[in-house]
C-alpha cells in the first residue's frame, strides 16, 4: 500500500477522547497544513469544566477496572495489545499525523510510529519487574518500601513529534498502574486521539487514557492545577514549563516531569571521523527541519579543520528539496506555522545584523507552505542572536577552538544543558569531557537518539527536571512509602 494520500480527502477524529469514546466537539482553534498554508480543520478548546470530566473519567476507570491492583502481569499483556494494534494501524495513524504536522508520511511508519509501539512495549515489561523491597534493618524489626501508582498522571505534549512523545508519557504512566488525562498540542492533535482509540480497540479499560485537546493557558493549566492529578509530565519550551510550573505552585505541590528547551553543541576536534561528523551533524539540523530540542545547533569545530567540516556540512544541507508532508517521497519537514517562519526568519537576520556571515541559505523556499532553508552561519559568538536563542528551525551556527578549554567555554550555554554531541578519536578526552560538557545526554562520534529505550533523556539547568525514557520515566510514574514493623 502507497502512503501517500489526498490531503482534502482524509477523515480526522475531532473531538476528545474521554471515558473510552470520542465526544465530538467544534473546533474554534484555528489550524493550517504547514506543507501549503491552507486552513483544514479547528481544534476544539476543552475548559476547566471538560477536563474535570476527564479526571473523573479517569478516576472511575481506575476503580472499576483495579488497574493498579491486577497482577502487574495483565499490564504488560494489554499494553503489548495495543502496541500490536498501533503497528497494524500504522499506516492510517501516519496518514492522520502527517496531515497537520511537520512529519513526512514516508518516514512515519518506520519511524515516529514503530518507535511509539517500541516504547509502549519497553515500559510494559517493567510493570512486574520493579517495585516494592525488603531493606536491612536490626533482628528486632522489618523494613520495606512499598511503591504504588500516583492514580492520575496528567500530561500535555508538543506539536513536533507527536505520536511518540504520547508514548513516552502514556507509556510508563499506565505500565506503573496510573491512569492518565492527556493534552496534545492543539496544532497536532488528532494522532494522538487516535492512538487512544487504538488503546480501547486492544483491551485497555475504557476511561484508563483520556485525551483533552486545547490550549495551554486554557486545557493545559487545568490540567496541572487540578487537585485530583497527582504528577504531571510535559514536554515543551522552557517558558511554557516555568507557567506550568508556576501553575502548579498556586494550585497545590505536585511532583512534575519537565522536558523542556535546548541549545545543543557539537564539538569536533581534529580527530575527528571529518565525513562521519559532517554526516551526524547535518542530519541533525535538518531532521524534522530543525524543529527538535535536541537539535544540535551549535558547531563547535577545532579551527584546523573547520573549512573542511563546514564545507562538507554545507554539501549535505544544500540537496534537500522541500514536499508536502502527504507525499511519501518527501523528506524534508516544513515549519509548523507562519508565525515560526517568521520567527526563524527574523532571528537569522538579527544575526546578520549583529555580524553573522550566511554561508547558505537564510531565507524561506519560494515554495507553497512554510519551509525554510537550511542555513549556516559563520562569524557568530557567545552574543550573537542565533547562538543565545533556542531558534527550532533548520539554522546551525559555527565557532572555532584551539584548545579543551576554549571548546568547553564555548559549548556551555547559561541556559539550556539538553544535550550536547562529541566527535574525537581519543578514548581519554571522551571521558574526561563528558564529566564536564553540561548536558543530560551526550552522543560521542553520532547524534541521535537510538531505539534503546533504557537511556533516559532529560536536561540541566532551565531544560528541565526529571526524566523521560528509561527505568527513570517508569520509577517517576511511582510514589514510595517506607514501613517499619517492630517484631
Amino acid at each position: 500500500m502507497g502512503l501517500s494520500f489526498d490531503p482534502d480527502a482524509l477523515p480526522l477524529p475531532i473531538g476528545h477522547f474521554i471515558g473510552g469514546r470520542l465526544i465530538a466537539a467544534e473546533g474554534t482553534i484555528d489550524m493550517r497544513r504547514p506543507s501549503d498554508g491552507h486552513a483544514h480543520a479547528g481544534c476544539p478548546l476543552a475548559d476547566a469544566e471538560m477536563v474535570d470530566q476527564a479526571v473523573e473519567s479517569a478516576k472511575a476507570a481506575l476503580k472499576a477496572s483495579n488497574w493498579a491492583g491486577v497482577r502487574p502481569r495483565e499490564r504488560t499483556r494489554a499494553l503489548h495489545a495495543w502496541a500490536d494494534l498501533i503497528e497494524a494501524e500504522a499506516v492510517t495513524l501516519a496518514r492522520i499525523e502527517a496531515l497537520l504536522s511537520t512529519r513526512p508520511v514516508g518516514l512515519l511508519v518506520a519511524g515516529d510510529i514503530a518507535v511509539a509501539a517500541e516504547q509502549i512495549r519497553f515500559f510494559a515489561e517493567f510493570a512486574d519487574k520493579e517495585g516494592s523491597g525488603l531493606v536491612p534493618t536490626d533482628d528486632q524489626s522489618f523494613g520495606m518500601i512499598m511503591s504504588e501508582p500516583y492514580g492520575v498522571v496528567g500530561a500535555i505534549t508538543p506539536w513536533n513529534v507527536p505520536v511518540a512523545t504520547a508514548a513516552w508519557k502514556l507509556g510508563p504512566a499506565l505500565a506503573a498502574g496510573n491512569a492518565v488525562v492527556l493534552k496534545p498540542s492543539e496544532m497536532t492533535p488528532f494522532s494522538t486521539v487516535y492512538l487512544a482509540e487504538l488503546a480501547v480497540r486492544a483491551g485497555l479499560p475504557p476511561g484508563l487514557i483520556n485525551i483533552v485537546l486545547g490550549d495551554g493557558p486554557t486545557t493545559g493549566a487545568a490540567i496541572a492545577g487540578h487537585p485530583d492529578v497527582s504528577k504531571v509530565s510535559f514536554t515543551g519550551s522552557t517558558a511554557a514549563g516555568a507557567a506550568i510550573m508556576a501553575n502548579i505552585a498556586r494550585t497545590g505541590i505536585k511532583p512534575m516531569t519537565l522536558e523542556l528547551g535546548g541549545k545543543s553543541p557539537q564539538i569536533v576536534f581534529a580527530d575527528a571521523d571529518i565525513e562521519r561528523a559532517a554526516s551526524a551533524i547535518a542530519t541533525s539540523i535538518l531532521a524534522n527541519a530543525g524543529q527538535a530540542c535536541v537539535a544540535g545547533s551549535r558547531l563547535i569545530v577545532e579551527a584546523g579543520i573547520a573549512d573542511a567540516l563546514v564545507e562538507a556540512v554545507a554539501m549535505r544541507m544544500r540537496d534537500v528539496r522541500p514536499g508536502p508532508t502527504w507525499d511519501e517521497t518527501s523528506r524534508y519537514s516544513p515549519i509548523i506555522s507562519e508565525r515560526q517562519l517568521r520567527r526563524i526568519d527574523g532571528l537569522v537576520e538579527a544575526a546578520a545584523a549583529a555580524g553573522a556571515e550566511c554561508l547558505i541559505g537564510g531565507r524561506p523556499f519560494d515554495e507553497t507552505g512554510y519551509f525554510y532553508q537550511p542555513t549556516i552561519l559563520t562569524g557568530v559568538d557567545r552574543s550573537s542572536p542565533a547562538v543565545r536563542e533556542e531558534i527550532f528551525g533548520p539554522v546551525l551556527t559555527v565557532e572555532t577552538f584551539r584548545s579543551e578549554e576554549e571548546a568547553l567555554a564555548l559549548a556551555d550555554h547559561p541556559t539550556y544543558g539538553l544535550a550536547a554531541g562529541l566527535y574525537t578519536a581519543d578514548l581519554s578526552r571522551t571521558i574526561r569531557l563528558c564529566r564536564q560538557i553540561q548536558a543530560g545526554t551526550i552522543w560521542v562520534n553520532r547524534y541521535s537518539r537510538s531505539r534503546d529505550h533504557i537511556l533516559p533523556t532529560g536536561g540541566y539547568k532551565r531544560s528541565g527536571i526529571g526524566k523521560d525514557l528509561g527505568r527513570e520515566a517508569y520509577l517517576a510514574n511511582r510514589k514510595s512509602k517506607s514501613v517499619l514493623i517492630g517484631l
